[in-house]
């Protein structure tokens, strides 16, 4: 990687701990905004700069939402950069910790995966130097709690970064908005902090995004969402008629219900495009009969007709019609991803980039689109549960099956 120059808040993150610096007296760093704005990397390099500058045989935590994540934003980026400036990087991937060395100075960095509140009890214990959380929103607050509390060395500092949530997060609330009392500097990026992204991929980032999204990705505003979760499928050009060409492929995307509808959609792939050419939708309520999990077998199956289905994935508290489709041997079924605001965020993506299209025959998807929106009652990003059984096929199909085309050991766990 080849750095031609630092922004001003690039150059910022990469020294406030230097002696005689302004911003030494500070006891934590924040940096906030918008995606590709060159905040996580800047941040990671001055972490491990900071830590030989300050200690020799310590001990620190790098933590993300998952130990994944933190190997491809953190790890994977930044090890190379140090390779180059002389330093000495020996990972030990079992244990989950880098040994980094230079000159004569030796430290540990432990990973850590928060993901959820049982998390916490993983780093319980330790004595720790400092901490870097890498996209600290996505983190339950009694995990980083409890990392910080592990930072009982003196002269320990803490590292923030993250992209904006909804303004009721406990991390805004609890640091951004106090910033000041917690004694942490603050620092907001815009993708124009980022002096080596092109103009023509921020223009192609700003197309993906629109309302409260382009605020919080774009923007990086901490801003609560509202109306429609996907306006911009209220046109009807974002519908196409079913393709005439032969798919290479097949998949099936499903969202269970006994009293509340049950909607499956079968996708066709053709030249690294998804399409949405059918789909299979029962509202018992409507109906006024109540479908078995064989009956909802077999008019899936007659959907499917004599083509090759090549996996699909089903909401994952439907264990028992899991369980069914597995008994039948026909097709090679995967439990969701269910993070339903990550969810949503992938959906829009393929959406405007057009990886994934909706034929104009889906139309409970379509009539879905046009209702789907978000609570107005709550601090959360909820969506409102009703008219999202379609939208949360959708959502499945996006994160569980197109994110295995991008993840090699999911697809090959998932073949097996």
């Amino acid at each position: 990687m080849k750095f031609e120059s630092f922004s001003k808040k690039q150059t910022i993150t990469l020294t406030w701990w230097l002696k005689n610096s302004p911003y030494e007296k500070f006891d934590a760093i924040i940096c906030d905004g918008s995606i590709r704005s060159g905040k996580t990397l800047c941040m990671s390099i001055s972490f491990i700069l900071w830590s030989f500058y300050k200690f020799s045989g310590a001990a620190f935590a790098i933590c993300g939402k998952t130990i994944r994540s933190i190997r491809r934003n953190v790890i994977t980026p930044v090890l190379p950069i140090l390779s180059k400036l002389g330093f000495k990087c020996k990972q030990k991937i079992s244990e989950n910790l880098i040994e980094i060395s230079f000159d004569k100075r030796t430290n540990i960095f432990y990973l850590f995966g928060g993901k959820d509140e049982s998390s916490a009890s993983l780093i319980q214990g330790m004595t720790l130097s400092g901490v870097l959380f890498d996209e600290v929103a996505l983190m339950p607050k009694s995990f980083v709690d409890q990392a910080l509390a592990r930072c009982s060395v003196c002269g320990s500092k803490f590292w923030f970064n993250c992209n904006p949530e909804y303004p009721g997060h406990w991390f805004y609330r609890e640091w951004i908005l106090k910033k000041d009392i917690r004694g942490a500097m603050y620092l907001h990026f815009t993708m124009d902090d980022n002096p080596s992204l092109p103009e023509s991929l921020k223009e192609r980032y700003r197309r993906l995004y629109s309302g409260t999204f382009y605020q919080r990705f774009i923007e990086g505003k901490w801003v609560a969402v509202e109306g429609l979760i996907y306006p911009y499928m209220s046109n009807e050009l974002m519908f196409c008629e079913p393709p005439s060409e032969s798919p290479s492929r097949y998949a099936l995307s499903c969202d269970y219900g006994i009293v509340n509808p049950t909607s499956c959609g079968l996708w066709a792939e053709i030249n690294g495009i998804w399409y949405r050419i059918d789909e299979y939708y029962y509202d018992s309520r409507k109906e006024g009969e109540t479908r078995t999990d064989e009956e909802h077998y077999k008019y899936i199956s007659q959907m499917v007709d004599n083509r090759y289905i090549d996996c699909m994935t089903v909401d994952p508290s439907a264990a028992s019609f899991i369980t069914l489709i597995r008994r039948y041997g026909k097709y090679k079924v995967i439990p969701a991803k269910n993070n339903v605001s990550d969810g949503i965020s992938e959906v829009t993506i393929a959406l405007k980039r057009g990886d994934i299209k909706i034929c104009k025959n889906c139309t409970n998807s379509i009539r879905e689109f046009s209702l789907y929106r978000w609570q107005s009652t709550t601090s959360k990003d909820t969506p409102v549960k009703e008219n999202d059984h379609a939208m949360d096929d959708i959502r499945y199909f996006v994160t569980t099956i197109m994110a295995a085309d991008d993840d090699p050991f999911f697809a090959l766990a998932a073949q097996r």
